[in-house]
Formats: C-alpha cells, structure tokens, sequence
C-alpha cells in the first residue's frame, strides 16, 4: 500500500466526524500561466499607521504622540527607520526596511476603504465584502475575483486559519487549512484508518486530499524541529501563540511554492486594538509589529525562488486616533496605511498624498484624514498579478465603483 507522508496537523476526529477537516479538495489550479501568487494578509483591529509607518517630517507629529513620538530616522537607537526622508518605519520593522531598501516594499498611506465609522465589525465587513456598506453582500472580494480570473478551473485559492474569512467566500471554489491541536498519527493508526476508508470513495477521497494539502503545507519540517523559528523565539504574536502563527505562515508558503498548488492565499492577524498602553518604540504595538515582520520573514525564506513572483497585501479595516488619549492608547480612527512587500513588487517608495495633521486638517477634528481609496490600490494588484479584466473589476469584484480607478506599476514588469 503506498502511503502519503503525514504531519501533525492531520485532524484525526474531523476526519472520523466524516469530512469535517478545513481542507478536503487540493486539485488546484492558477488564474494564469505566469504563475503569479498574492498573499492577502488582514490586521483585525485597526493598526495604527501612524505608529507603524511615522510621518517623522511632519511638525504636528511629536506634539500628537508626545511621549510615543519616534524619532527621525539617525536619531538613536530607538529612533524610525529609513523610508523616504519624510516617513520612516517603526523600529520593529526590521525585514520590512530591509525590503523597502531592495526595492520590494511600497507603503501606502492616508488610505481607507470607503467605511467612515468606527465598528470593528462592520468595518471589517467592508473591508471584505467591497461594498461601501457592511453587510451589503454575503460573499468577498477576492474570492469574486478569482471567480473572474482567466484560466480558472478549481481551487485557485487557500483560506489558513480557523474560519474561512468572508472575503474568500463566493462563487469560486476555494481550499482551506487549519493547523490541527492533535498529535502526529503513528504508523499503525494512519494504515487502520485508510484500511477503514478503503470501501468509501468519499472518505477515501477526503483522506487523500488531506493527506496531500497536509504535505503542501507542511513547510520545512526539520527547521521547525530544530527550533529555527524567529516567531516562537521572540515572545507571542498578535493572533494568537507564535508558534501557531509561524505555523500559519509555513503553511501559506507551503501551499504557494507548489508547481500544481494554489496561487493566491489569506490569512489573517489580530490584537491590534490598542486603546490602553500602546507604547512607542517598545511595548505592546512594538511586539506585534516584531512577531508581524517576523513572520513576513518567514515567508519569504519558505517561499524560496517564488519569492520573486509574489506579491503580498496587509491590510487593516481602519486606522487609529491622531492624539494618544488618556489611557495612552489610541481609539477607532479613519485612515491607515497599507504595505505590499514581495519580489513582484516595484517598491522602495511610499505612495501617499499627505493630508497633514494639523487641527484644521484632522477628519473630523481627531483623525488622519483619507486621501486614497483602498480599492484602488486592490484593483492594481488584482489587474496585474491575477489580470482580472477592467470591466470585472468595476461591476463584479468591487460593484458600482467606476469612479475608483487602479493604482498602476504597483508590480515588476
């Protein structure tokens, strides 16, 4: 009997239940032969971008974060790190700087989605759905893109984490992976139970498909083994242990750098919720950037040569309060920034029309103002990286949104 190789993440009481397992079909395909990948990352919580990525140039900056302000880059050892002389990167952003300096990271800022309030919830569901109003539709952006894409058969997509999030949700068959709590399954329990399943060819289906995307996912085995793991040595991440997140991002890698695997994958992050004792150059939003960065490091070491074909998209439902507030912290805001890093990326650059934060230019008295629409930014990436037509983009990926023209040249040529 051949046997397929088997990881710890096999769910072994999902597969009794009958197929519950997240990942049950791995005959994937690609939106097209240039074998393009997009890596869509969601910061759950509302990221504050003027913390991540500091308008050090600007004279209203110091005075709104008093005690949290960074330094201009050159400033010390505590001080933003180099971006363009006028912004600069939290000093936890490491790997992140070093991808701006090769030329692999362009950083948007003063960006939203078309939400103006400030729920979690319903900003996360227009962050989604790509609607202007939560709720609007029951399915999500990237999945109806992938829907439109040329060259589409099956799964093109891979969801990682517990849930399938709405914005890979739709009318695109989509694969998904959870890292399982389980232990690895010896020999002679993985035989019984494909000796078991031998007489069903559902079950027997759904074994083999697990046992398979189990295989895509699984990443570099031995490193983790060997305990070379920056996520698991620097502390907890924002999603949960770091482990588990550094587990995540090999898998993401895993899935993408197969000849045969999907070409577009999601997960997520979350905890970026600061409204108490955010800190500065150290602290609690310091430690989320780092096990963040790091785990973008991870990626781009496990995904090896397709490295170089990727592009990769974080993005936040929406920003934070200019001022610290008195519990210092910052509270639900309005515009953000957003970062694409990978090899595909034409970067070294930040795109931004600065509103300023002087009073009079704060939206709404407190928050950084939003001069670029977010969906313009997707609607580049998914034009080039995935050639999703223009039409599609306006009426069926983004309905009713004309108006919102592509950003182009975000990629390589």
């Amino acid at each position: 009997m051949s046997r397929m190789p088997r990881r710890e993440f096999l769910g072994l009481s999902a597969l009794a239940a009958g197929g519950a397992l997240l990942t049950t079909r791995v005959a994937f395909a690609y939106p097209s032969e240039r074998r393009r990948r997009f890596v869509l990352v969601i910061m759950r919580g509302a990221l504050d971008g003027l913390a991540a990525v500091p308008p050090c140039g600007d004279a209203d900056y110091a005075g709104l974060r008093r005690e949290f302000a960074l330094a201009a880059p050159g400033g010390g050892a505590h001080a933003a790190l180099p971006l363009d002389g006028f912004f600069g990167l939290h000093p936890s952003l490491g790997f992140l700087q070093q991808s701006y300096a090769a030329g692999e990271l362009v950083v948007f800022h003063a960006l939203a989605s078309p939400y103006r309030e400030r729920s979690h919830f319903d900003g996360q569901d227009v962050l989604e759905n790509g609607t202007p109003q939560p709720h609007a539709l029951q399915s999500g952006w990237l999945n109806r893109a992938l829907a439109q894409a040329p060259g589409r058969s099956r799964e093109a997509g891979v969801a990682l984490g517990q849930n399938v999030p709405l914005v890979m949700r739709g009318p695109a068959e989509v694969a998904s992976w959870s890292p399982s709590r389980l232990a690895a399954l010896d020999e002679d329990t993985y035989a019984r139970i494909t000796d078991l399943y031998a007489g069903d060819p559902l079950l027997s289906r759904r074994l083999a498909d697990a046992m398979a995307a189990d295989a895509m996912a699984g990443g570099d085995a031995d490193s983790r083994a060997a305990g070379d793991d920056p996520m698991g040595a620097s502390g907890g991440n924002p999603g949960g242990g770091a482990g588990r997140y550094a587990e995540i991002v090999q898998a993401a890698a895993g899935f993408l750098r197969q000849e045969q695997g999907p070409k577009v994958a999601v997960f997520d992050t979350s905890g970026w919720d600061t409204h108490a004792n955010e800190g500065g150059a150290e602290g609690q939003l310091a430690g989320r950037l780092r096990q963040l960065d790091a785990g973008l490091a991870i990626l781009r070491q496990q995904l090896q040569s397709a490295w170089s074909d990727t592009a990769v998209l974080l993005v936040t439902e929406f920003g934070r309060t200019a001022a610290i507030n008195g519990t210092r912290g910052t509270d639900h805001g309005t515009a953000t920034v957003a970062l694409l890093v990978g090899g595909a990326v034409a970067g070294g650059r930040v795109v931004a029309d600065w509103p300023g934060l002087s009073a009079r230019t704060l939206y709404q008295g407190r928050d950084l103002a939003p001069t670029l629409d977010l969906r313009s930014v997707i609607k580049g990436l998914l034009a080039e990286q995935l050639e999703v037509p223009a039409r599609a983009l306006a009426t069926e990926v983004f309905p009713d949104s004309a108006g919102v023209k592509p950003l182009a040249g975000l990629l390589r040529a």
